[in-house]
């Protein structure tokens, strides 16, 4: 295991995940990428018995407030989600014309070469950064975190503006992901 003391101890719990990309490369910089996480995310809500409250996707990283519906671990989602991701995100490096797709493929056989953790490729990190939001003023603490994290980068000067958010959804729009409103 990864040695993180964030874990995630009820599986049916509201959490605030961080999912990280290896060495925090920055993967999410082409729009075909960033659908594999949509697309993906949507298939755990749909068959998985992922709940997803709020999301937003930078270029290194995911921040999810999410859970598990009864009868179903919020980690082996997350399992099955990062291997899935994994997969598709590997594959599409290689399928589309990646000006780094020597340097990031390099990146991903080491990292699972030195962790002995996948086969060929290794894009996330082991740990989840997991969260319990036991407390209303903390789910409301990090959704302006996760909503305000394209703003403080600069990206949008408005939360709703990021296409690869959920804070469309809390602006009365309709965002990529099927979310859950709190």
């Amino acid at each position: 295991m990864s040695g993180d003391r964030y874990i995630i101890a009820d599986q049916q719990q509201c959490y605030f995940l961080t999912l990280t990309i290896v060495d925090w490369v920055d993967v999410f910089t082409r729009k075909d990428y960033k659908l594999i996480i949509t697309d993906s995310l949507n298939y755990c809500v749909e068959n998985k018995g992922l709940e997803v409250f709020a999301w937003v996707l930078m270029s290194n990283h995911l921040h999810l407030m999410v859970r598990a519906k009864e009868g179903f671990a919020l980690s082996h989602i997350l399992r099955d989600f990062k291997k899935f991701t994994s997969k598709e995100i590997t594959a599409k490096i290689l399928e589309i014309g990646e000006s780094r797709r020597d340097w990031l493929l390099n990146k991903f056989a080491f990292e699972a070469k030195r962790t002995g953790r996948a086969k060929f490729y290794k894009v996330w990190r082991d740990d989840n950064h997991a969260i319990c939001l036991e407390k209303n003023e903390w789910i409301t603490q990090r959704l302006n975190y996760i909503h305000q994290n394209p703003v403080r980068q600069l990206i949008v000067n408005n939360a709703h503006e990021y296409v690869f958010s959920s804070a469309i959804d809390y602006a009365d729009g309709k965002g990529l992901v099927q979310i859950t409103k709190l």
